[in-house]
């Protein structure tokens, strides 16, 4: 009898345990990894869109819907990078929780500063985000801040469980630094360089390393390569050294490879997010495959 009032006693609190987890949904998976390094076992967390998909144009599955139903806490890249798949999706999902203006929906673009604002948007411009480049995520020194603002919000969601989200955090943080240091001392070497990119998906990672932005393939943010604009980009190679061509997993590179192959010059396909390449399974490694991609380590 003691026996089975212990073993249902062990049961009750594992059940309560279970039901105090915060069920989290992430638009990108890079989220969901900061998410679970700071709630830990306190949070149950499901990433929409795959590392290895296109950011700007996640195609909605039923499940998303499944999901976002069950959300005490969505969190979301936003920029309005979601924009063209988002929405309909909280519509349909019908969630109270995590709408527009609850403490069930954290917008981590909020909690760092945007380059690249536009002081005007038109379809003229291309594919142009009107709150600004939304990559930020891929400058490593913002990864901390995004943390901080996911500590605060579960902080907020479950008051009992704060020192485990502060205490998970720091340790988060403080692990973050020394990688940080690590990243800077192997880029030291590319201060300086030039670099064509096909999207202006790294322009954070390139200001946090100065590295210097010579031209996009992209004539407009979401327009392919013309070959007039190629014209263009080959001018300024012919008159600056370019060390590298930068192109993302998921666009096209017949424009980049034409380039590279033309004038030498290495072309560098970099992961955007955690599981876009083999390599590049956690938010740290993410930042080692870069890293070790354009130092060829």
């Amino acid at each position: 009898m003691k026996r089975c009032i212990l073993a249902l006693a062990v049961f009750a609190c594992f059940s309560q345990a279970s039901a105090r987890r915060v069920q989290v949904v992430a638009t990108y998976p890079y989220i969901a990894e900061i998410v679970e390094k700071v709630g830990g076992e306190n949070v149950r967390v499901h990433a929409l869109a795959r590392g290895d998909w296109n950011p700007h144009t996640i195609v909605p599955r039923p499940s998303f819907i499944a999901h976002l139903r069950k959300a005490d806490l969505l969190v979301i890249n936003g920029g309005q990078l979601e924009i063209g798949w988002l929405p309909p999706l909280l519509n349909q999902a019908n969630n109270p929780k995590i709408q527009a203006g609850t403490s069930g929906l954290l917008d981590l673009s909020g909690a760092v500063t945007m380059i690249d604002v536009p002081s005007s948007v038109s379809r003229a411009q291309g594919d142009v985000h009107p709150e600004g480049n939304p990559h930020y995520y891929l400058d490593p020194a913002n990864i901390p801040i995004l943390a901080e603002a996911v500590a605060e919000r579960l902080s907020e969601m479950e008051p009992g469980s704060a020192a485990v989200f502060s205490a998970n955090l720091k340790s988060f943080s403080d692990s973050w630094a020394v990688k940080l240091s690590e990243w800077e001392n192997r880029l030291k070497p590319l201060s300086g360089a030039m670099v064509i990119e096909y999207h202006k998906n790294f322009d954070y990672f390139m200001r946090r390393f100065q590295l210097k932005l010579a031209g996009t393939l992209e004539p407009l943010p979401g327009i392919p390569p013309t070959s007039r604009h190629i014209e263009g980009l080959e001018q300024i190679i012919k008159n600056t050294h370019i060390r590298f061509i930068l192109q993302d997993i998921y666009n096209p590179d017949a424009a980049a490879r034409h380039l590279s192959q033309k004038y030498k010059i290495p072309m560098v396909a970099l992961p955007h997010d955690v599981g876009a390449v083999p390599g590049a399974e956690g938010i740290v490694t993410l930042f080692d495959e870069i890293v070790g991609r354009l130092t060829h380590e």
